[in-house]
C-alpha cells in the first residue's frame, strides 16, 4: 500500500540510461516512470519492477505544460518529490529543427521550472544532455544570458533560434543541449533557495538500442571513428553514466549544483585539439 510519506523519484524517459540511474538511486523510494509511449514506460517498469523496485508509471509529454503538471500532480499523490531524472528528448535523426528545440531546449527548461517548484528540501534534480552542447562554438555573453533565465513561454521566440538562424537539425540540437546546461546552472539558483540542488550530465556515445541502430545506420562509419580516435577508444555504457548520477543525486555530491559534467571518453577534446579537429593534419 503506497503511503503519503514515501519518497518519490520521478523519471522522464524510459530507456537504458533512465533505468540504469533509477537503479541506483531508486533503493528504498517510489520511482515513477513517465514516457510518452505507454509501452516504453510498462517494459521498463516490469524488468524494475521484477528486480523488487517500486514503481508506477505515466504518459508524459515533456514539451506540454498542462502534461507536465498532470505528472507532477500524479507524484504528489504518492509522496514528497525528492527526485528528479530528465533523460526524455529527441535526436537528430529522429526529428525536426522545429520538434528539437521544442522538446529538449524548451521541455526541459519546462521541466526545470515546473519541478522547481515542487521538490522538496534536501531533494536533487538530473538533466541527461549531450557532448553535442560541447561542439557549439562559443555563444556571446548575451545569447547565453538568454538562454538561461529567458521565460519558458517566451524561449522559442528568441530570435536565435529562428528558422533563419537554425539551418539543420544538427545546430537543433547542439544549441538545445547548451541551453539544457545553461538552464541548469541558472535553475540552480532557484533550486537552491528550497534547499534541493539540480546538476547536469552531457554523455557521449552510450551503448543503447538507439545506439546501436545507428551505428549500424549510414552515420555508423562516422560514429566509429569518432570512438576509436577517442582517448577512452570505446563508447560508454548507461551504467558509467550512473555511476556519475549516483554522486550527483546523492549525499555525497552535496556540495555540486548548477554544474555539467561532460563524460564521452575524450571524443569532445579530440574533436577541439585533437584528431577530430577540423584543422587537425593528422
Amino acid at each position: 500500500m503506497i503511503v503519503k510519506s514515501e519518497n518519490v523519484i520521478v523519471v522522464l524517459g524510459a530507456g537504458s540510461i533512465g533505468q540504469a540511474i533509477a537503479r541506483r538511486v531508486g533503493v528504498g523510494k517510489h520511482i515513477l516512470l513517465a514516457d510518452i509511449r505507454p509501452e516504453n514506460s510498462a517494459a521498463a517498469a516490469k524488468v524494475l519492477y521484477d528486480a523488487g523496485f517500486k514503481i508506477s508509471t505515466a504518459i508524459v509529454d515533456v514539451s506540454s505544460r498542462e502534461s507536465v503538471q498532470a505528472l507532477i500532480k500524479n507524484a504528489a499523490a504518492i509522496g514528497q518529490i525528492t527526485g528528479l531524472i530528465h533523460t526524455a528528448g529527441v535526436s537528430p535523426s529522429q526529428a525536426s529543427p522545429e520538434t528539437i528545440l521544442k522538446v529538449d531546449l524548451y521541455g526541459t527548461a519546462l521541466v526545470l521550472e515546473e519541478f522547481g517548484n515542487v521538490i522538496a528540501e534536501g531533494g536533487s534534480g538530473l538533466v541527461i544532455s549531450s557532448q553535442s552542447g560541447h561542439r557549439l562554438p562559443a555563444l556571446t555573453a548575451e545569447q547565453n544570458r538568454l538562454l538561461a533565465v529567458t521565460p519558458v513561454e517566451e524561449l522559442l521566440a528568441l530570435d536565435m533560434l529562428k528558422p533563419d538562424q537554425i539551418k539543420d537539425p544538427l545546430q537543433a540540437y547542439q544549441i538545445s543541449k547548451r541551453g539544457n546546461s545553461l538552464r541548469v546552472m541558472a535553475e540552480a539558483v532557484r533550486w537552491g533557495k528550497r534547499g534541493a540542488r539540480i546538476n547536469a550530465i552531457s554523455p557521449g556515445i552510450i551503448i543503447t538500442p538507439l545506439a546501436n541502430d545507428e551505428l549500424r545506420g549510414p552515420r555508423g562509419e562516422g560514429y566509429r571513428r569518432t570512438i576509436n580516435v577517442s582517448a577512452a577508444g570505446r563508447a560508454g555504457t548507461p551504467d558509467e553514466v550512473a555511476n556519475v548520477a549516483a554522486l550527483l543525486m546523492g549525499q555525497e555530491g552535496g556540495f555540486i549544483t548548477g554544474s555539467d559534467f561532460l563524460m564521452d571518453g575524450g571524443v569532445t577534446a579530440a574533436y577541439w585539439f585533437g584528431e577530430l579537429s577540423p584543422n587537425s593534419n593528422e
